[in-house]
Order: structure tokens, then C-alpha cells, then sequence
């Protein structure tokens, strides 16, 4: 299965502006390490989809990045967001709202000139079974890895995949 004609994975640079502009914070991003979902490592999964319905990208967040992420952009204290990553291993639903918001705005990266319009279909919080179709493609070789820092917030990883 490949990305659907068009459909190109967002430079380093986008994505840092994009999440900065979004939290108003100066994120800092760096190459980093694929985000893979394991037992002990939950992470957050957006699927973006094409007008047809057709998967054309997913968004992986390590915990650390979906709690910091979505806590700077809510304004939620930076204390609780370290203790859902330190402690409870899992986001407040008031931190998966917030998330679901900064996904849903990262599908602006997707929509360039040429590429079919992309949109969050659906956000898998960090701990939630991801169907058996969609992890087969967690593991694509187009993708870009990234490491992040939300500035009083904490550090995290973030990859992009195209099917």
C-alpha cells in the first residue's frame, strides 16, 4: 500500500513552526528515534484520510510528546502533564481533547498544492488498541522521526508515516 499520489511527508522546519505556533512556544525539534507502540510504551496514533477515506497519514506521539503537546496548547499546568508521564502512564481526558485538537491541526501539514485533502479521521489515545490494519502501517519506511522539546513542559518523540 502507498501513499496516495501527492501526499509528501512535512519538513523538520513545518512541523517545529506548526507546534510552536500552536502551543506559543518555542518548540525544538530535532532527528529522533521511530515512535513504535509496545506494551510498555503507549503512544498516540492519528489517522488522516483522504476525501474517499483512503489512509494517506499517520501521526505517532510518544507519551511525552502527546501530554506536552496537548497540555501547553489546553495551558494545562506543566506539573500535571509530567505526572501523566512519569506516574500514570496515561493522558486525563482533558489532556486527549487537547491532543485531539493539536492533531487535527497538524493535518494542515499534509494539505500541500497537488496532494488530496487530508483530515483527522480519528485519534487513538496513548494506550488505546489500534486496529490491525492501521498497525501494519506503524512500521512504513516513509517517515520522518523527530525528537521534541516543549519549552517548562518536557521532551518527547513525534513521527509522521505514509502508508
Amino acid at each position: 500500500m502507498t501513499a496516495p499520489a501527492g501526499v509528501q511527508l512535512p519538513a523538520a522546519k513545518d512541523i517545529r513552526d506548526m507546534l510552536a505556533g500552536l502551543v506559543g512556544k518555542p518548540v525544538a525539534v530535532s532527528p529522533g528515534a521511530p515512535v513504535t507502540p509496545a506494551p510498555d510504551r503507549p503512544v498516540a496514533v492519528a489517522v488522516y484520510v483522504d476525501p474517499q477515506m483512503n489512509v494517506n497519514a499517520l501521526c505517532l506521539m510518544d507519551l511525552g510528546a502527546a501530554a506536552y503537546t496537548g497540555s501547553a496548547l489546553a495551558l494545562l499546568p506543566p506539573g500535571g502533564a509530567q505526572d501523566a508521564v512519569e506516574e500514570d502512564g496515561e493522558l486525563s481526558g482533558m489532556q486527549v481533547e487537547a491532543l485531539h485538537e493539536v492533531v487535527n491541526v497538524l493535518s494542515a501539514l499534509f494539505n500541500t498544492p497537488g496532494a488530496p485533502h487530508s483530515k483527522l479521521h480519528k485519534l487513538y489515545a496513548p494506550g488505546e488498541e489500534v486496529p490491525g490494519d492501521l498497525a501494519g502501517m506503524l512500521a512504513a519506511f516513509n517517515r520522518v522521526d523527530l525528537a521534541i522539546e516543549v519549552p517548562t513542559y518536557g521532551k518527547g518523540s513525534l513521527s509522521f508515516v505514509l502508508p
